[in-house]
């Protein structure tokens, strides 16, 4: 029996359709496998966090689920899944990682002790983590007059150096680390993947923009931006104070 030509087309479209999902599916599985796949490559991998810096050697392997071991850092361990906010001593400590709808949490239980009576500074130790909510938080703190403070031992890495940007004064004793590297901006799957430079470009914007406001030498955007996600750079203490990131270094 002969074939309807009246379906050729629809056939056609048919297979164009199941092809066109077998596509999709395809690259969303290698973009779910590109996520914890990486190529070798033909240089060493960065040395582990508890290996001495200096200047030109300030690269670091990074994990953000655990708090990394080191000399005269806290003991290593997991970090809390999101930002923990007490206040013990006439201040307020923050540590954990930055978890998205911690901006709007922390800073809300921030407003909530706005009187004469409130701490007056803010104590950091985070591995970083949703940079939105970084932004928002430092400038929250910012909004109350909070300076920023690191104790010895603690860590301020990957998005935590904007919530300290935010601090009217900022502060950290030498034993402290700071670190930048790259970010991403939502989640590697296939449909963000068609607007993913424009994304990424909107989100570094946003963070020029936010180092600017916050009065940071915009400097400190090329060794972030030169940095791998899973490596971290730690910042000199000439470089915090060049870039204006600490107004006092203990």
């Amino acid at each position: 029996m002969s074939e309807d030509p009246s379906a050729r087309p629809l056939r056609r479209a048919l297979t164009a359709a199941l092809g066109l999902q077998v596509l999709l599916a395809l690259l969303l599985f290698a973009g779910d496998l590109g996520r914890d796949f990486t190529l070798p490559t033909r240089g060493p991998a960065a040395p582990g966090f508890d290996q001495p810096t200096a200047p030109g050697d300030q690269t670091r392997r990074y994990d953000p689920a655990t708090r990394p071991a080191g000399p005269g850092l806290a003991p290593s361990g997991p970090m809390p899944e999101r930002l923990v906010l007490t206040e013990r001593d006439g201040a307020w400590h923050l540590s954990g990682q930055i978890a998205p709808g911690d901006g709007a949490r922390i800073s809300d239980q921030i407003a909530a002790r706005s009187s004469a009576e409130a701490p007056q500074e803010i104590w950091l130790d985070s591995p970083g983590g949703s940079v939105t909510d970084a932004l928002e938080l430092g400038r929250a703190i910012r909004a109350a007059g909070l300076a920023t403070n690191m104790e010895a031992g603690a860590i301020c890495l990957s998005a935590c150096p904007y919530v300290l940007s935010g601090g009217t004064e900022r502060r950290a004793d030498a034993g402290a680390r700071i670190g930048v590297h790259q970010h991403y901006f939502g989640e590697n799957t296939l449909l963000p993947a068609f607007t993913a430079v424009s994304d990424i470009q909107r989100g570094q914007g946003l963070v020029v923009r936010y180092l600017d406001e916050m009065g940071i030498d915009l400097r400190l955007m090329e060794p972030a931006l030169m940095t791998p996600p899973k490596e971290i750079y730690l910042l000199t203490r000439e470089e915090l104070r060049d870039f204006n990131l600490l107004t006092e270094t203990g």
